[in-house]
């Protein structure tokens, strides 16, 4: 099992950045993709990004990559969203996901956080 505790929301005005930053522990993180995602009210949660722990291979949505980008930390078990040109559309609850390596790359993750409120100001 993985615990994932994530940090870095907040406040911000349109055009800024803003990284979040997910904490795990637990199992050999190696053995896992990490992901973040976004829930916007009453709309549906939003893949972002992914990245294998091992490898450091990330995934995108099928749009590309956008505005954020994925990375992680092995020394410090963190991994990161780094968001740039935020706009009022960003504003939603983040997540960030483990799932087991074989599992799905943009679904069907086995353990979450428990989400971080960005919201972008205009």
């Amino acid at each position: 099992q993985v615990q994932l505790l994530e940090s870095g929301g907040g406040l911000v005005q349109a055009g800024d950045s803003l990284r979040l930053s997910c904490a795990a522990s637990g199992r050999t993180l190696n053995d896992y993709r990490m992901g973040w995602f976004r829930q916007a009210p009453g709309k549906e949660r939003e893949f972002i990004v992914a990245i294998t722990w091992s490898s450091g291979l990330t995934f995108y949505p099928d749009s590309g990559p956008g505005r954020f980008t994925i990375s992680r930390d092995n020394t410090k078990n963190t991994f990161y969203l780094q968001m740039s040109s935020l706009k009022p559309e960003d504003t939603a609850v983040y997540y960030c996901a483990a799932n087991v390596l074989g599992g799905g790359v943009r679904s069907g993750y086995a353990y979450w956080g428990q989400g971080t409120q960005v919201t972008v100001s205009s």
